[in-house]
């Protein structure tokens, strides 16, 4: 019994005897991360073949003193949860994760000592005991980085990265962009979802292309959407069919046919573009944060820290990857095999085989 007692001694570190005596908080962790590398946020225990960005986090959370090492084991044990299970390859400006830790001193210096600088925590809150990142948030804003030569039309305009986007292209973007919002049904632009799941129908609140800009000579812009949950490959497939129907391999009616009960065939642009940049927690904040005991889940504060990570990180990994990887120049020459017709030849033609 004694030598058991000492073994949980050791395995808490330094300070192990005083930490167990310090009561766990429910706290959340503002995070930040270039997902290139990673097969995507959420961590598959006993799986070392597919590394993810919680498998770093919880290393560092162990090695920093805040969480017992079997919590890392099982993340239940410390009722960990994240906001967004991003893919492969997807990165984070403002992700959020809720957890309970024991509050130790230096407790953000000593996590990211222990991550590399691709990962960062950006910011830490005291939470409700109950709270839950996932359940309490209300709306996920992401953005999708792209260089603009995927709007350039297949028939008139260069297909390189001397193209330059238009006002009027720009404008036709924003008006397809905007048929996305409402309540919609997005079995199309998800896997294994029927047509009549209910859990397919997802209530988007804005989606906009802001004007383009110029860094290394390659034009790019920024899709923003804000909606309040998102499935698997959905915001990739909204972006790739509105290109598709921008450099006129689709027809513009194929947006309204992908709502309805068919099979419509909705291309899947490149994940590398995409990053969750904030989580929206509105009904917890009009409920606890003024009550005198909770803060508001408010991150200005932090908001320099995560524009100097996006500069630092983020931006520069898009931009040098679709330099030397080419990810979007490659996917839009798989465009021409889709059949954006399909479903509607099959309605025209119910006897066709």
């Amino acid at each position: 019994e004694d030598a058991e007692q000492q073994a949980k001694q050791r395995r808490g570190g330094p300070g192990g005897e005083l930490r167990r005596k310090l009561p766990k908080r429910k706290i959340v962790l503002l995070m930040a991360y270039s997902g290139k590398g990673y097969h995507g946020m959420q961590r598959n225990v006993g799986s070392s073949q597919f590394k993810t960005i919680e498998d770093d986090l919880v290393s560092a959370l162990v090695r920093s003193g805040c969480i017992p090492e079997n919590h890392g084991e099982d993340m239940r044990k410390m009722s960990f949860q994240r906001c967004a299970r991003t893919d492969k390859g997807v990165s984070a400006a403002g992700q959020v994760v809720s957890l309970k830790v024991w509050l130790i001193d230096d407790i953000l210096e000593k996590i990211n000592s222990h991550l590399p600088p691709h990962i960062r925590i950006l910011g830490l809150k005291r939470v409700t005991g109950g709270f839950n990142s996932k359940n309490k948030c209300d709306a996920r804003t992401y953005f999708y980085m792209l260089p603009t030569f995927a709007f350039a039309h297949k028939d008139h305009d260069v297909q390189d990265e001397s193209y330059r986007l238009s006002t009027e292209t720009l404008l036709r973007v924003n008006r397809l962009l905007a048929c996305y919002k409402g309540t919609h049904n997005f079995h199309n632009f998800t896997s294994q979802k029927g047509p009549r799941e209910a859990s397919a129908r997802r209530y988007v609140l804005d989606m906009f292309c802001e004007e383009p800009f110029v860094r290394d000579g390659m034009e790019f812009a920024v899709i923003k959407v804000k909606g309040q949950s998102f499935m698997t490959h959905q915001i990739r497939k909204m972006v790739g069919l509105v290109v598709a129907i921008v450099k006129g391999y689709a027809p513009e009616s194929v947006l309204e046919r992908s709502w309805g009960e068919a099979k419509v065939d909705v291309p899947k642009a490149p994940g590398l573009g995409l990053v969750l940049e904030r989580v929206h927690f509105e009904k917890y904040n009009q409920r606890f944060g003024n009550d005198g005991l909770h803060e508001p889940l408010d991150w200005s504060r932090e908001e320099a820290g995560v524009t100097a990570f996006k500069e630092q990180h983020i931006y520069p990994t898009i931009i040098s990857t679709e330099r030397h990887e080419r990810s979007m120049a490659q996917w839009l020459s798989t465009l021409p095999v889709h059949d954006f017709n399909a479903t509607a030849h099959a309605a025209a033609c119910p006897d066709a085989k």
